[in-house]
């Protein structure tokens, strides 16, 4: 009988915990959380990054790309 007992015990627990550790899924028409432009609208710095990544600027003037870009200065 403890046998059994052991056995329902570990079986609650574990199924408990495979259920604590699923994650919920978002809407699909849920607006997305992370914003390209914050409110004053210049680009993130990630935005700037991938604008510099597409462009292939190169690395002595990404840095005042970058500047440039997170001020909200047309980048061409």
């Amino acid at each position: 009988m403890k046998l059994f007992t052991a056995l329902a015990v570990t079986a609650l627990l574990g199924s408990s915990a495979a259920f604590a550790q699923t994650t919920a899924t978002a809407p699909t028409n849920a607006a997305p959380t992370t914003s390209v432009t914050p409110a004053n609208g210049a680009p993130t710095a990630a935005a700037c990054k991938k604008q510099a990544q597409d462009k292939k600027v190169a690395a002595a003037d990404k840095k005042q790309f970058m500047k440039d870009c997170k001020a909200g200065k047309s980048t061409g």
